[in-house]
């Protein structure tokens, strides 16, 4: 664990599990705390991560070159296996970490300007978002939208949450999410200030106040789909950010990153600092 003495202040601040994802190629870190540490550092910012994991997992050392990490101990690392087929993902969770509380956010961090609730295990409590007053916080959805089986194949699980909603700045999730319950989309699009909701190579639909807009996406081959969702999100935010809060730009330039993304495999897929400058320095996104 990192001493909370020694914490410095940061930029931008993930909260939710890292993964150890199981691939044929063995053991990797995976989760959106950890593309999305990955990303934020690429951007240049200084990059924390509150989360969870068994201890003195190596996957942690990975994560520490990107971000400081407090490590809630755990018997167990959030553990997922994808299986990918033409009719979509099937996944299954071998292992979950320790739940985060609101009193696990150190003191340091809760005034960070930017925070991302990043949930992979349905392993967040809902009124973390009240640890951070001062902050603009995005949610990525996808860990709250989860419940699994006895054999650790993954369900899906309806999610609504009016104060949570009503706490947060941005939410951002995938259609394929929400696949078993397409009608969540327009009732959270009512009362959310910003939804967001991806549809790979289709780009996606931004809602502000329950006003839709269509976005696009980038026309690349695709190497492999894991992590783009988090690299779009954590772009975006951090593109509104910079950008002067204009969220059409922000998106345009989130979605040409993960375009980028998709051509490469694993944590390999962050965007490099030099496909960032250009985005930004795009005067036509």
């Amino acid at each position: 664990m990192v001493d909370h003495d020694a914490l410095a202040p940061v930029d931008y601040l993930l909260v939710g599990h890292l993964t150890a994802d199981l691939t044929p190629d063995g053991r990797q870190l995976g989760g959106t705390a950890s593309y999305g540490a990955s990303t934020a550092h690429a951007f240049g910012l200084r990059v924390g991560v509150l989360t969870s994991a068994r201890q003195n997992d190596p996957l942690l050392e990975e994560l520490r070159q990107w971000a400081q990490v407090v490590v809630l101990p755990s018997e167990f690392t959030t553990t997922y296996e994808n299986i990918y087929a033409a009719t979509g993902r099937t996944q299954y969770v071998h292992g979950v970490a320790a739940p985060i509380l609101p009193e696990d956010v150190p003191a340091e961090w809760r005034s960070t300007p930017l925070v991302h609730i990043a949930p992979m295990a349905d392993e967040i409590h809902r009124q973390i978002v009240s640890c951070f007053p001062e902050s603009a916080l995005l949610v990525t959805l996808q860990g709250w939208l989860r419940r699994w089986e006895a054999d650790g194949r993954v369900r899906f699980k309806r999610w609504y949450d009016q104060d949570v909603l009503n706490a947060i700045d941005f939410i951002v999730f995938s259609e394929e999410d929400i696949a078993e319950a397409a009608d969540m989309e327009a009732k959270i699009a009512e009362v959310a200030r910003c939804l967001i909701v991806t549809r790979a190579d289709k780009g996606g639909t931004i809602y502000r106040e329950g006003q839709a807009q269509s976005y696009g996406a980038s026309s690349v081959e695709v190497a492999h789909p894991t992590g783009a969702g988090d690299i779009f999100a954590t772009s975006f935010f951090i593109c509104w950010h910079l950008l002067k809060h204009d969220i059409d730009r922000a998106v345009r330039a989130a979605a040409i990153l993960a375009g980028h993304s998709v051509t490469r495999i694993g944590l390999q897929s962050t965007p490099t600092p030099d496909e960032i400058r250009a985005v930004l320095n795009d005067g036509g996104i």
